[in-house]
């Protein structure tokens, strides 16, 4: 990286921290539906887990998975190895969470391999499934697969805001606005067989596709 392009990550880096802080400080987090699955996901130290967030849905999602982290969860993230990917890791890394460099376009046999050798450590890797070009709100087979190699339940997480900005990109990132109304949904552990046959994955990753689904309707009817 040059010079010029260090010190813009560098301004970046905290820049970006204290815009989220001030944004989510500013929110009311009414409720979190199905808390008491993420009560039991921080209890049980001895185990990992695969939360799966919509790309657009980030400042909610990891709202709540710092929580976790906060609280004791030992947690993972996969993170592109470009240099787009530096400032997003190195805030991850201050949340004490583990960082792995690689994308579903890049470096993606290695960055499996590091996450299934994390969770076998017991430590939960979470994934916006539908990074990181989409199509947008769509389960990839890739999170069921690694779930499946990892042996670790596959965890959805939604969020919903009373008054936000949806941007012009691809996966329509939403901005709740300050001082917005914000649900944060959690489901129940979709737990995969050991020896879930290749066959069956489809039907596992349209179960997880439809409780996202369920979740976000539950999270938008809150907020009426």
């Amino acid at each position: 990286m040059s010079f010029a392009r260090r010190l813009v990550y560098a301004i970046g880096k905290p820049l970006l921290r204290l815009i989220v802080f001030l944004l989510t400080a500013s929110y009311r987090f009414e409720k979190v539906i199905g808390a008491e699955f993420g009560d039991r996901i921080v209890a049980d130290k001895d185990r990992s887990y695969v939360p799966v967030l919509w790309h657009a849905h980030q400042i909610g999602g990891l709202h709540l998975i710092r929580d976790w982290i906060r609280r004791g969860l030992r947690v993972g993230f996969v993170i592109s190895a470009s240099v787009d990917g530096e400032v997003p890791a190195a805030i991850a890394k201050s949340w004490g969470a583990e960082v792995i460099r690689g994308s579903a376009n890049e470096s993606a046999a290695l960055a499996l391999r590091d996450a299934v050798e994390l969770m076998r450590r017991g430590v939960s890797v979470v994934t916006m499934s539908d990074g990181p070009r989409g199509p947008s709100f769509e389960i990839k087979s890739g999170t069921v697969m690694m779930a499946r190699m990892g042996h670790a339940p596959l965890v959805p997480v939604v969020c919903a805001a009373s008054h936000a900005w949806t941007m012009d990109t691809w996966d329509s990132f939403l901005v709740p606005l300050p001082f917005s109304r914000v649900v944060l949904a959690v489901g129940q552990p979709i737990e995969l067989p050991r020896d879930l046959p290749l066959s069956e994955m489809e039907a596992v990753r349209q179960k997880v596709q439809a409780a996202m689904d369920s979740l976000l309707v539950e999270a938008k009817r809150q907020l009426s």
